[in-house]
């Protein structure tokens, strides 16, 4: 079932994106020749007008040929050639290729607000709007330090603190402050920590426990068992309130994922260790979407939210074979005033494909050697 979901968000994720292309190529007079599912080779074809839709075995991606993308002989000089993109104006070529980027955050746009208008989706105390509050607020571990004893216990981010004990003496109903006191007052002492570790809506949750004992971590000269806390709760707004939230996350996960993108190329770059181990391919990404869908909907919408940012912001990147590979070729063409031999801009986009295509394995096997460590 996981897989399935998966191939479900996958299909949605790369149709909403190609759609941009083809939407757009078709609303400019541009010839689209085939709008693919999935890379060659083609399982099967349905050719509709003067566009084949295609379903190919290779299920990691899809793709629009538009006729001219990859100039040829016939594309310049043949009789349908006014209507190939490589003859349309720098403006419009510009617009076919940006639409799939844009489809892709509108996409996570009204994830957004689907989620926040029907299941709801976690926030942090005082981040609701006013008026509004927040659904079963409880302390909640955010953030867990490596090698810390709350890591070597196994606790995870989104277990929610109910209960610490140490002997006969327990707090109970905590907050963040109280954690952060009982810790301190027991610095040296075996701590049993009660959590709930979150389930699908359907599993009736129960407490477990996990003994902590607390330790020096860092440069914190006093014992703590490494985790950061947060209250959160369940944040369920009408539909008004919800496009306005939609429309803030949207900017704050787009900014804060292309941030993280620029840090981790430049770690890349920089020969920096342990930088590929930060990636996840789809053989990772199947792990994911299953356990944001054992959290519930409003997660697993989140989480496709989340993937479709990550999907348009790539895109934007200077790589041949991409959308801003071929926006640097515009621009490059625009400023020279000429446009690059077709066999110059053919071989680059070649070579990024195949960089690319070589990318993806080469993470997917970071995917399944980390089953086994």
């Amino acid at each position: 079932m996981t897989i399935i979901i998966f191939l479900i968000i996958l299909g949605l994720l790369i149709l909403s994106h190609e759609f941009g292309h083809f939407f757009v190529a078709k609303r400019s007079g541009i010839r689209v020749d085939e709008f693919g599912l999935g890379f060659p080779p083609r399982l099967f074809g349905l050719r509709w007008g003067e566009t084949t839709y295609s379903l190919n075995l290779i299920p990691f991606g899809g793709f629009v040929k538009i006729y001219g993308e990859n100039p040829d002989e016939e594309s310049l000089t043949g009789a349908d050639r006014a209507r190939a993109i490589s003859a349309q104006s720098k403006w419009v070529q510009a617009l076919v290729l940006v639409a799939g980027v844009t489809m892709n955050l509108v996409l996570a746009w009204l994830l957004l607000i689907i989620a926040f208008s029907t299941t709801g989706l976690p926030a942090e105390v005082g981040s609701a709007p006013a008026g509004y509050t927040l659904d079963n607020p409880q302390v909640t571990i955010v953030a867990i330090e490596p090698n810390s004893p709350a890591d070597l216990a196994e606790l995870t981010v989104g277990d929610r603190i109910v209960h610490l004990r140490v002997n006969n003496e327990k707090l109970t109903s905590p907050t963040i402050e109280t954690i952060q006191s009982f810790v301190a007052t027991h610095p040296t002492s075996e701590i049993i920590v009660g959590y709930i570790r979150a389930h699908s809506p359907s599993i009736k949750p129960t407490i477990a426990e996990r003994a902590v004992r607390p330790a020096n971590i860092g440069t914190n000269s006093e014992p703590a068992i490494g985790v950061g806390l947060e209250v959160i709760g369940n944040l369920h707004l009408p539909l008004h309130r919800a496009i306005i939230a939609g429309t803030q996350s949207l900017w704050h996960l787009t900014k804060s994922t292309a941030i993280g993108l620029v840090s981790f190329l430049g770690g890349l770059l920089g020969g920096q260790k342990g930088t590929l181990d930060q990636v996840t391919g789809p053989v990772g990404l199947v792990g994911l979407v299953g356990d944001a869908s054992a959290l519930g909907f409003g997660y697993l919408l989140f989480f496709t939210a989340i993937l479709s940012i990550n999907l348009a912001i790539l895109n934007l990147l200077p790589i041949p074979a991409l959308d801003g590979g071929r926006l640097f070729f515009l621009l490059i063409e625009k400023i020279k005033g000429s446009p690059i031999k077709p066999a110059v801009a053919n071989a680059f986009n070649l070579t990024g494909f195949v960089l690319l295509m070589g990318l993806m394995l080469l993470v997917t096997w970071s995917d399944i050697l980390k089953f086994f460590t």
